[in-house]
């Protein structure tokens, strides 16, 4: 009698489990994040949290909307087809200025990680030097933007450097009297395989010139409507970042090279290297208040010096433009190992 009870008593136990098991989850908010160009390892840290599992964690169904020349991924978020964006503060205080309620709610790059090349034995030893040189390839944003700021802050540089960047490292390899505009993270390493040397890297940020830089943007109707979801979003990306820098990454460079299947594994390795090398990710506040950190003095220092240079006004209500309520707070900063 008592085996048949037992034996009863486990069937009636699995029939419970089974029911809980039937039982719907909860449903997954769907989020959708659109970056600023094609898969890359400088986006790692989101496609991390999808591979990983985290955003399912913190509740969310995260679809990663690549970028690229044709994307309008901006236009996108604010016509409401996107939730987030990979924006910047520049882009954000412009959009203060026209009426669009934009809105920094986290910064996963504490630099930004723009660099000026030159040519190595040419006596370019420092930021200053490059004003020696004949011609600087640089896009026309760069030439509004950050050549201002060269120019209003080290003597020698004038308008006559300027040379249209075609996104083609060609014409600098071709003149060793020239500097060029890149990215830290890819530029160099694609002029090392092209052309076979390892180019002077100057990183604007540590020169003074200090953006925000991949941010998480949405709409300030988001943060005021949903800011539990914009929380979530916000904890589970800076989680991502921590172990894709610091974990294992396979999985996350795995979705980067089916999104983007012209990047390499080289191309990766170089990239994170560089991001740990120069703090890129993580350096400053972010050092003892995790990734992701916006501060109201940062934010103020780099609107100060555009307003400088004349790209801000110095009457815009910048602070429309960020908040700092998200971030800052220690999130994952134990997973750095």
């Amino acid at each position: 009698m008592q085996d048949a009870f037992t034996i009863r008593s486990m069937i009636a136990a699995l029939g419970i489990t089974a029911a809980f098991s039937a039982t719907p989850a909860l449903a997954l908010d769907e989020v959708s994040y659109g970056t600023n160009w094609l898969a890359q390892a400088e986006h790692g840290g989101f496609y991390q949290a999808v591979a990983d599992g985290t955003y399912e964690k913190y509740g969310l169904k995260v679809t990663i909307i690549q970028g690229g020349p044709q994307a309008a991924n901006r236009a996108l978020l604010i016509a409401g087809k996107v939730d987030f964006y990979m924006g910047g503060p520049l882009g954000e205080m412009d959009a203060v200025k026209q009426g669009i309620p934009l809105i920094d709610v986290a910064s996963m790059f504490q630099k930004d990680p723009q660099v000026i090349l030159a040519h190595p034995g040419q006596g370019i030893e420092t930021f200053a030097d490059l004003a020696k040189l004949e011609s600087i390839y640089m896009s026309k944003d760069g030439y509004v933007t950050y050549f201002e700021w060269m120019k209003k802050n080290f003597p020698g540089f004038t308008d006559a450097q300027y040379k249209p960047y075609t996104f083609n490292p060609a014409p600098f390899i071709a003149d060793p009297k020239s500097a060029q505009q890149g990215y830290l993270t890819s530029e160099p390493y694609e002029i090392k395989k092209q052309a076979g040397f390892e180019p002077k890297v100057f990183l604007l940020a540590d020169n003074g010139y200090q953006p925000y830089s991949t941010m998480i943007t949405t709409t300030t109707t988001m943060v005021e409507s949903k800011p539990d979801l914009v929380q979530r979003f916000v904890d589970a990306s800076i989680e991502g970042w921590y172990n894709y820098l610091y974990g294992d990454n396979k999985a996350a460079n795995d979705l980067i090279k089916k999104d983007n299947p012209e990047m390499t594994d080289g191309q990766i390795e170089y990239s994170i290297a560089k991001m740990k090398e120069y703090g890129i990710v993580v350096s400053g506040d972010a050092e003892t208040k995790g990734i992701g950190c916006i501060t109201d003095e940062r934010y103020k220092e780099f609107r100060d010096s555009m307003v400088q240079i004349g790209v801000v006004e110095e009457s815009l209500d910048y602070k429309k433009a960020y908040t700092t309520q998200f971030v800052c707070k220690g999130v994952g900063m134990a997973l750095k190992k």
